[in-house]
């Protein structure tokens, strides 16, 4: 087998494949045999055709099944002497096939490209990091939604007042108060002063009691569009929150002495997230840094192939998604993280990182220790070896991004949370 592979760019190959008649006769004739066993002819069993009847009548047909069924065959054989992996299936193209002579194909192919990595220096990838400033705020609301979470909820009798809860039907209704048929909502959950049950709509609320009707203007789409409904009250009720004193504390958090020691731990708490969040943004950073440094070129069968099963995740839970207009939206983040991928593996390969089994061993009795009461869960959840392969790469990941640090110039920004909760506000407005 003569074979020639010719590189048209980083990722496309072509590889020519030349086979002369001793190296495929044998399989001409099992060819021929084959097709045999599938022709009826007067005067003949099946499989018993004499060669020479059969060359006669269906030399071309004969000729076409063998290039069909042997191709891919002989293209394999060629990718393994040549220890080339397609990332594809290939197109196949000049076939010339020569009885007694020869056969002569192409294939044109995608590969992973070989990624040529940056000469690794000090300072090469200039990244800023965060650093998130706490304030007693965050602390209060931190124990204001634990409180929330163990608040009890008391029935009411005598009117809902701002902030109860009005369990409700709502049915919508035309402008001279009709129902509409099948736009009736059961059941519903809505919170007096919060939208859109705030201003006028608060107002229709307040003091209302079970079995009470009112109507209210409520929007029906993302613009806002107002339509009336009639909200028939079914009960009220009230959260009551517990105090905050001693007794709160022994109740959340039976560990701390006091409600200054209790403060003193949901800062810890919050300060380990804000931590965390900006470790998260840091190693994005670094490998977005890498990746406009190197800007890999990347097959476009794997794009595509990454962007389809990332489609496919998203519409198991939402079946009437436009596909096409969700490919739109969610193609830069694929060629992204594929970009991402040939540097990790270009990484790996030039720092023979390895993660071994003794390493994730290692970080299941860690993260056992860190919740002692969660560890048999956290064993069996490690049980399942695709879990324990996500794992891996896990470990591998910050082992990559460790390795990154090291050749990276980090300016730390400092950012009081208070701007956060400013930004946060403005948006929901």
């Amino acid at each position: 087998m003569d074979i020639k592979l010719k590189e048209i760019n980083s990722y496309e190959k072509e590889i020519m494949i030349n086979l002369n008649w001793n190296e495929i006769e044998k399989d001409f004739e099992k060819a021929i045999r084959k097709f045999s066993k599938r022709i009826k002819l007067p005067g003949f069993r099946p499989g018993k055709i004499p060669r020479k009847v059969l060359m006669n009548q269906f030399q071309s047909a004969i000729e076409a099944d063998f290039i069909e069924s042997s191709l891919n065959n002989y293209y394999l054989q060629a990718l393994k002497e040549k220890e080339m992996v397609p990332v594809n299936m290939g197109s196949v193209s000049d076939v010339d096939f020569d009885h007694g002579g020869h056969f002569k194909f192409k294939v044109t192919f995608e590969v992973e490209p070989q990624i040529k990595l940056p000469r690794m220096k000090k300072n090469l990838l200039k990244v800023e990091k965060t650093i998130y400033v706490c304030d007693d705020e965050d602390i209060n609301l931190a124990i204001e939604e634990v409180r929330n979470g163990h608040a009890q909820v008391k029935t009411i009798e005598d009117g809902a007042q701002s902030g109860d809860f009005v369990v409700c039907d709502l049915q919508e209704i035309d402008t001279s108060g009709v129902p509409i048929i099948g736009k009736k909502l059961e059941t519903r959950y809505v919170k007096v002063g919060q939208p859109p049950f705030d201003n006028e709509n608060e107002k229709k609320l307040l003091g209302i009691k079970p079995k009470d009707s009112v109507k209210v203007m409520v929007p029906i789409d993302e613009n806002n569009n107002l339509s009336n409904f009639e909200l028939l009250v079914k009960n009220v009720e009230r959260q009551i929150l517990p105090e905050l004193n001693d007794d709160f504390v022994k109740l959340v958090d039976p560990k701390s002495k006091d409600m200054l020691e209790y403060r003193d731990k949901v800062k810890e708490n919050l300060d380990k997230a804000y931590d965390n969040r900006s470790e998260e943004a840091l190693n994005q950073s670094l490998s977005d840094a890498m990746i406009e440094k190197i800007n890999p070129e990347f097959p476009p069968s794997m794009a595509e192939s990454y962007l389809g099963h990332i489609i496919e995740d998203i519409s198991k839970n939402n079946k009437e998604m436009d596909k096409e207009k969700a490919k739109e939206i969610y193609k830069p983040m694929a060629e992204r993280n594929l970009k991402w991928y040939l540097i990790r593996n270009a990484i790996i390969e030039s720092q023979s990182f390895e993660i071994s089994k003794d390493d994730i061993s290692q970080e299941i009795e860690d993260r056992k220790e860190v919740n002692p009461d969660h560890a048999k869960d956290i064993d069996n959840y490690f049980k399942k070896p695709s879990n324990r392969s996500r794992l891996s790469d896990d470990l591998m990941e910050k082992k990559i991004l460790a390795y990154l640090k090291e050749f990276a110039k980090i300016k730390e920004v400092k950012v009081a949370t208070k701007d956060l909760r400013k930004q946060s506000e403005v948006k929901s407005t």
